[in-house]
């Protein structure tokens, strides 16, 4: 029996419709490639607490793509931190080729994951790091930082600054508003816009905060 079925394909297709997405038919396939892979691997590697498949579509495939937008009016060379299961930064990949990806995460299981999915998938344009965000020197600053649920918004800031500079942008993905955590954001770091994201299926608020380096 197949991992994926048709109800997932309509699923992601409305969501993406929803989303104002355009999706390809080799993307769709891609993304429900993945999404195969990801219920597969999580039953041995624990990549997400997310069980059940068709809640995955909602939570992580257009919770993904509900960033397209402000990604496309960005640069061409990002990272996902803590990438963990690959979201937002695999379903990403498939959705802009031109641009570079990189997946960090310090769990070998995980980025063992992350690799076969770029094997799988074909994903040329995707580089997996294995380490520690703080121990990550990479060659030239990133255009673009993406965490989704990985830290609060100080320690984001002060664990990533050293990869980014003052065209970065920094894209946190939240669910409840984090009135707290902006009180704690770290001086040189300032909101240059926040949005609500409306995600198809998703019951509880997600939010995205798009912040700037002031050097």
């Amino acid at each position: 029996m197949s991992l994926v079925t048709q109800r997932h394909a309509d699923e992601l297709s409305r969501g993406a419709q929803q989303l104002a997405v355009e999706l390809t038919p080799e993307q769709q396939q891609r993304l429900l490639a993945y999404l195969a892979l990801l219920i597969k691997w999580n039953k041995a590697y624990n990549l997400t607490a997310v069980r059940d498949p068709d809640e995955m579509v909602s939570r992580h495939l257009l919770d993904s793509l509900s960033v397209v937008a402000h990604v496309a009016a960005l640069g061409d060379n990002w990272l996902d931190v803590g990438s963990g299961g690959g979201m937002p930064g695999i379903p990403l990949a498939i959705l802009f080729p031109e641009r570079r990806f990189t997946l960090l995460d310090s769990n070998g299981k995980k980025t063992r994951f992350l690799t076969q999915v770029k094997l799988e998938l074909k994903l040329a344009n995707l580089e997996v790091v294995h380490s520690r965000v703080e121990a990550f020197a990479p060659e030239r600053p990133f255009s673009g930082i993406v965490s989704r649920a990985f830290s609060s918004l100080e320690d984001f800031s002060n664990w990533t600054r050293h990869l980014g500079d003052g065209e970065t942008r920094w894209l946190a993905m939240k669910g409840l508003h984090p009135d707290d955590e902006l009180q704690a954001l770290p001086d040189d770091f300032r909101v240059e816009s926040a949005h609500q994201l409306e995600v198809p299926g998703c019951q509880g608020q997600r939010h995205l905060l798009i912040l700037r380096r002031t050097l």
